[in-house]
């Protein structure tokens, strides 16, 4: 883990030199298992500060909720920078008004598997060294980090931030796209009836609440598909057709522009599964385009690039 000090101590001098007008990181929750995104404004407030596992927001989401000539310090790991550059790429923040505090990420927790090993009366989470304890108010377990983390960092390519203006903590080697590409390959071997019987069952416990959506950074369209009344692109109501067109055009709409944080399925009240679909055509884009989301501040997601010369049949 990252020292919290010194992150702290960079915070404080960002916000005490002008340097940003605010730092977006994490604060404590309500409960251990959930801290909670948090928008520090001077130094005093800096010391309720906190970083660890279980900040599992791409806090990248809150750069298109603030205005976009404000001065932003910003927490990023290796997803998050990503999301951050993608945002960059797609004109909805100037990187010269960012700061980017870089932490090599070692993975984010997900909290429901604590859940279900501990149970959920738990007072106490601590890290260290790969190592996570846990108090409830009746035992205590002891658990490797690894066997803790969420699917999306199980899969991990790029745990170090790319391009952030400070790094805090020793770069983490990349991850190995062999291993992320296996969850795509195994699913893609499946004959077309089980493929749909997974997807079908995962959908229909959709309740159209649209956390996933809220919690993405690449949804910052100020009135979303599904919200459209004239033309209408979906049904809106929780039947089949709507659940499944949601999540369908959903993950289209994220082609080339995912960085595959996970912030979607953690946040589903349904934990429903949803970066396989994500993670397919991201899969596809660096088959067939050689394009991975976010790894620079110039180019454009295949599908958003236009060149002159572009053949036009689709025009004839």
């Amino acid at each position: 883990m990252p020292d919290l000090n010194a992150i702290k101590a960079e915070a404080k001098r960002l916000l005490a030199e002008g340097v940003v007008e605010v730092v977006v990181a994490f604060k404590p929750g309500d409960t251990p298992l959930h801290p909670q995104p948090a928008f520090f404004t001077n130094v005093d407030e800096v010391e309720n500060l906190v970083y660890d596992g279980l900040c599992q927001n791409n806090l990248a989401t809150f750069l298109t909720r603030l205005p976009k000539t404000k001065k932003v310090g910003m927490l990023v790991r290796g997803c998050e920078n990503r999301s951050v550059n993608a945002l960059v790429v797609e004109k909805q923040k100037s990187r010269e008004n960012l700061y980017l505090v870089g932490i090599p990420c070692e993975g984010i927790i997900d909290w429901r598997k604590i859940v279900e090993r501990a149970g959920e009366a738990v007072l106490a989470v601590n890290e260290n060294n790969y190592v996570v304890e846990i108090e409830t108010r009746d035992e205590h377990f002891t658990f490797s980090k690894n066997e803790l983390l969420h699917d999306s960092c199980l899969r991990c390519v790029h745990p170090t931030p790319l391009s952030a203006d400070i790094l805090i903590g020793e770069a983490l080697p990349e991850g190995n796209l062999a291993i992320a590409r296996k969850a795509v390959e195994e699913f893609e071997a499946q004959t077309i009836e089980d493929k749909y019987a997974w997807f079908q069952k995962e959908a229909e416990r959709c309740i159209r609440c649209y956390a996933c959506r809220e919690a993405c950074p690449m949804c910052y369209c100020t009135e979303c598909f599904v919200d459209h009344i004239e033309p209408r692109w979906t049904e809106s109501g929780a039947t089949p057709a709507g659940m499944q067109g949601w999540h369908i055009v959903r993950a289209f709409h994220q082609t080339a522009r995912c960085t595959d944080c996970g912030a979607c399925e953690r946040a589903c009240p349904m934990d429903i599964k949803m970066t396989y679909l994500t993670e397919k055509l991201n899969h596809d884009m660096i088959n067939k385009y050689n394009f991975e989301a976010g790894l620079d501040t110039q180019t454009l997601p295949p599908f958003a690039t236009v060149t002159l010369d572009d053949k036009n049949r689709f025009m004839a």
